[in-house]
């Protein structure tokens, strides 16, 4: 997952970006959504639940029995109670399809405290017009931001455009429907299918630019809208979000699931903080954590300062490794290094210094990096 965001009002959520902690929490249901997801509920007992308390929005990090974190959103409303996340099937994944197969309500298993910025901060007395787009899976966060403005923000709006292949494979159907029952004067809810005709042509085929602006033309007058959300891949939110900008929308928010090219074809590497170039020698690394710290001995174009900072620290916040979550982000406070690719951190997060410790290297030390900052 990666967030990226261009603002004019837009409410981030930064008191949530604590560093994630994990814990075992027991598995409360595990319901089938789908042939290919299910929704898994945790039971957050009473002592934990400040720990856990969420954004709409945000997500966890799942630890597998392989001991790989993977990032799953949360789908319930923070007003709901619940902690339920979307787990799509990749065939062979190690969790997704070997773990949740067998995965049973008792159950227990590692789960880190939410994080993310790509939220909703719904204010009681604003009136709002929003709109979000959802494709597959990238419904789970969405379902999540969309329910908490509906139910905490009585004078807005929401226009939800879902596009998923069939009817079939839509994550999260009776949620949506029940959602529009409850809302029938503030929800627009629209369906579109990629890979399955239907009576309304326009609701047939892939959610592209094209099919996008046809779709405001008839359900959503543009210049009303206060604030946009968009969720799904790569393509899907990078085409979009871009001609959303280019069209005058000021209030883009954007997460992706993950990133679809290698961090080498990505977003040019970047480099902050200031030092003197380390050019062959090793340079020494702090990572201030807990409010401890530890320090590292960083070959010049070694391995990332996440991986090493792992080896020393168990407590070190991750999820993806891939640049795309923003669960690894940190602060520089002194040095420099340089990051390979960035899904995941805004423009004035950067500006202030902050890096995702998995996609960074150290280019002048000594560095000193804050995951507390």
């Amino acid at each position: 997952m990666s967030t990226q965001t261009s603002r004019s009002g837009a409410r981030t959520g930064r008191s949530a970006a604590r560093p994630a902690v994990a814990h075992l929490l027991e598995v409360e249901e595990v319901r089938r959504l789908t042939a290919e997801a299910v929704a898994i509920t945790f039971t957050v007992p009473e002592h934990l639940r400040a720990d856990y308390a969420f954004e709409a929005g945000q997500h966890v990090a799942v630890v597998g029995a392989d001991g790989t974190r993977r990032p799953f959103s949360l789908c319930s409303s923070p007003a709901s109670g619940r902690w339920q996340i979307g787990v799509k099937r990749l065939p062979g994944g190690a969790f997704s399809d070997a773990e949740v197969s067998r995965l049973r309500p008792g159950d227990r298993l590692e789960v880190l405290t939410p994080s993310g910025r790509f939220v909703a901060v719904p204010d009681p007395g604003r009136s709002a017009r929003y709109v979000a787009l959802a494709a597959g899976s990238g419904i789970t966060p969405v379902l999540s931001i969309a329910t908490a403005l509906l139910e905490e923000e009585p004078g807005s709006q929401v226009t939800l455009i879902c596009a998923d292949r069939t009817a079939a494979s839509a994550m999260f159907l009776d949620e949506l429907h029940d959602l529009k029952d409850r809302f029938l004067s503030r929800l627009q809810l629209v369906h579109v299918l990629s890979r399955e005709q239907g009576e309304v042509p326009l609701l047939s085929g892939r959610l592209d630019t094209a099919r996008l602006d046809a779709l405001l033309d008839v359900f959503v007058d543009r210049a009303e809208v206060d604030e946009w959300f968009l969720c799904g891949p790569q393509a899907m939110v990078t085409d979009l979000g871009e001609h959303l900008r280019r069209r005058g929308a000021a209030a883009v928010r954007s997460e992706l699931f993950h990133a679809e090219v290698a961090p080498d074809s990505g977003p040019a590497p970047s480099t902050l903080g200031t030092g003197p170039a380390s050019g062959d020698r090793a340079c020494r690394v702090t990572v201030r954590l807990g409010g401890r710290s530890s320090e590292l001995l960083l070959a010049p174009g070694g391995e990332s300062v996440l991986d090493a900072a792992a080896v020393v620290r168990r407590d070190v916040p991750y999820a993806c490794k891939g640049g795309v979550c923003g669960t690894c982000r940190a602060r520089v406070v002194s040095g420099a290094v340089e990051m390979a690719a960035n899904y995941a951190l805004e423009p004035d997060e950067v500006a202030e210094g902050y890096v995702l410790t998995c996609q960074s290297r150290p280019t002048g030390g000594p560095v000193v990096l804050d995951y507390d900052a």
